[in-house]
């Protein structure tokens, strides 16, 4: 259900488009002029306002102006006659979500109350992480290890600059987390940051994401698309998986970066967009260069701000205060044993933060009593530590012998398993380099030649 305030003063007129948005659920307070719509604003507090551009007395324009004003504003739509575009463009530059051209067709108004209405309510959850941002330890972001102190003291230097940052770690990290902190400690931060996983789409889908559309630009295109790069004006907007762009795909982003300007697909015109860009990936961007798969230009533009975030193998100090942060956002008054907490920090962590919060969630369900034992703990995690170099237990040799390459295979592969497919950890469990492991992983075809699953 969407709160919408209609704002026209042809009675037949509004009548017609208040009927066919209630006939969708949605609550909707009708206005024949401005100061009553700003009433009813006040008394409601709705999500989407649709208006008329030129309506006696004060106009459309005036109420797009009221509204950017209002410290929690809905999102507006303006409603305009053909000849009057240029209007409805002016009114998008004061803050106007989108804009429709008379006669209205009863699909696309529904659509374009709907996309107006997420974006509302992905701005006011913005606003309640923002807030948030000064409890501490908020969303996970624990830094009592060095390494962690140094990426949030490097995130706290750029936050108020326009510059582009890439971000750079393992999965499960929490890149996601340090980009939007870097949002909402800017500037911009009081408006929504838009995110979107490269990874997630086919190219020519990603396209359409990213730029819009216009309608009829393709089979299927009935309606106008307002892309995430447009929609992001004023905003941040995160690309997450950057490196799984494609070529094509990058060679634009790239001149977007550049002239600040993007044109939807199918459209004649080029709009200017004021945005910032915050990019991650968990790959080797170096020897994706090197392969050509990832164009060097654009990673320059992007490489602007590096954060690298280090692994959770790499800062165990910070375990023990996110595991007792996951216990207290469950809500359960539970303790953990000493004997826990050192499996647990001793435990290389290949899925990071990620996996340790499942493994909390898991345990604190499974956990019988109010204190956690080891005995609670995932097996993977209760398995005793290998002792020291020199000392570990030698492996037994049946009386028939064993066939080496069958038993390396084995091993490469158990390791690739508890890496969750990551090279550089899988290497690290036998005590290989990558080089190495990679070499003999490619051997047994484990893996495909010029793998980039490399360091990070």
């Amino acid at each position: 259900m969407i709160k919408i305030v209609l704002v026209e003063d042809d009675f037949a007129q509004r009548n017609i488009m208040a009927n066919i948005v209630r006939a969708e659920g949605h609550v909707v307070f009708e206005a024949a002029n401005v100061d009553t719509a700003m009433s009813m604003m006040n008394d409601n507090d709705p999500a989407v306002v649709v208006t008329d551009l030129k309506m006696p007395g004060r106009s459309g324009l005036d109420l797009v102006e009221e509204v950017s004003r209002m410290p929690l504003r809905p999102e507006v739509v303006v409603i305009t006659a053909f000849g009057s575009i240029e209007t409805a463009v002016r009114a998008m530059r004061l803050g106007a979500y989108d804009y429709l051209t008379k006669p209205l067709e009863r699909d696309e108004l529904l659509l374009v109350i709907e996309r107006a209405a997420e974006k509302y309510r992905l701005r006011i959850d913005g606003l309640s992480f923002r807030n948030q941002l000064a409890n501490q330890s908020s969303h996970g972001l624990i830094a009592e290890s060095q390494a962690m102190k140094n990426v949030l003291e490097i995130v706290r230097k750029v936050a108020s600059s326009d510059a582009t940052v890439l971000i750079r770690g393992e999965s499960g990290t929490g890149k996601e987390k340090i980009a939007q902190l870097v949002h909402y400690l800017s500037p911009r931060g009081s408006r929504p940051i838009q995110s979107i996983n490269c990874a997630a789409f086919p190219e020519t889908l990603l396209e359409s994401e990213l730029y819009g559309y216009e309608r009829g630009a393709f089979t299927g295109a009935q309606a106008r698309k307002i892309g995430i790069i447009e929609t992001s004006g004023q905003s941040t907007l995160f690309l997450d998986e950057v490196a799984d762009m494609s070529l094509n795909t990058q060679a634009k982003l790239l001149r977007t970066l550049q002239e600040k300007e993007v044109r939807r697909v199918g459209g004649t015109c080029s709009i200017p967009v004021d945005l910032r860009v915050v990019a991650a990936t968990n790959k080797n961007l170096e020897e994706a260069i090197r392969r050509g798969t990832f164009r060097d230009d654009l990673f320059y533009r992007l490489n602007v701000i590096p954060i690298v975030i280090p692994p959770l193998r790499e800062r165990t100090t910070d375990i023990p205060a996110l595991v007792d942060f996951f216990l207290a956002r469950r809500g359960k008054a539970k303790l953990i044993a000493p004997e826990a907490m050192a499996k647990l920090t001793h435990y290389p962590w290949p899925g990071n933060v990620r996996e340790l919060e499942a493994v909390m969630e898991r345990t604190i369900i499974l956990s019988a009593t109010d204190t956690i034992e080891p005995s609670d703990l995932p097996p993977e995690i209760q398995r005793p530590e290998p002792a020291e170099t020199g000392s570990a237990q030698e492996p037994s040799l049946p009386e028939g012998g064993i066939v080496f390459e069958e038993w390396e295979r084995s091993m490469l592969q158990k390791a690739l398993d508890k890496a969750n497919g990551n090279v550089s950890v899988a290497a690290r469990l036998l005590g290989m380099t990558y080089r190495t492991f990679q070499y003999r992983a490619q051997k047994f075809g484990m893996i495909e030649k010029n793998s980039s699953t490399g360091p990070e």
